[in-house]
């Protein structure tokens, strides 16, 4: 990812430093099937952005590792495990998406919110343990306009074919897919 990326994404972490923290929990869209999740093992939340997601998995009891391109988000979510009592169930690491997912245990959730990049959906698959749940979520082409980073209608499906669906949706301009591996 490009410096001017990177400070962008900073730039915009920074003001929310000043702001409530955002709530812990997953994406709307898997609020219905929060019991597909595990509640043991291991989880990676690619693109985590302040945490909420990575902290949620973490209170559901698995280890997480979450990666995103801005320190300054990273360092929120630092904080926010800290004050969570998560500190110990969580860890964050600076990671530009571009060189690939960071290193790591097979994972039996693979998290990504609101972050697209079709070079990381074999890579992603690939992390998920046998029995692993893949939640990922994507602005739509469908009702939010046209770009590199939106998913075009069936896209998700297709980018992780060799995995069998749970539940899928392209509503208010948010593609998503929650998909498990075959044991």
């Amino acid at each position: 990812m490009s410096a001017e990326d990177r400070n962008r994404w900073d730039a915009r972490y920074a003001q929310h430093a000043t702001q409530e923290p955002a709530a812990i929990g997953p994406a709307a869209v898997f609020a219905p099937y929060t019991d597909e999740f595990p509640v043991t093992g291991h989880a990676l939340d690619i693109a985590c952005g302040r945490g909420a997601g990575a902290l949620w998995l973490a209170q559901r009891g698995l280890q997480v590792l979450g990666c995103d391109v801005s320190p300054v988000a990273i360092e929120q979510a630092r904080h926010r495990a800290r004050d969570s009592g998560l500190g110990d169930r969580c860890h964050f690491e600076v990671s530009d998406l571009d060189d690939g997912l960071p290193d790591g245990p097979a994972a039996d959730v693979v998290y990504c919110a609101r972050f697209r990049d079709q070079r990381l959906d074999a890579p992603m698959a690939a992390r998920l343990a046998p029995g692993g749940l893949l939640a990922v979520t994507a602005l739509s082409q469908v009702t939010g306009g046209s770009g590199r980073f939106r998913a075009a209608p069936g896209e998700l499906r297709t980018a992780f074919a060799g995995l069998a669906v749970i539940a899928e949706g392209d509503t208010d301009g948010l593609a998503w897919l929650l998909a498990r591996r075959g044991r």
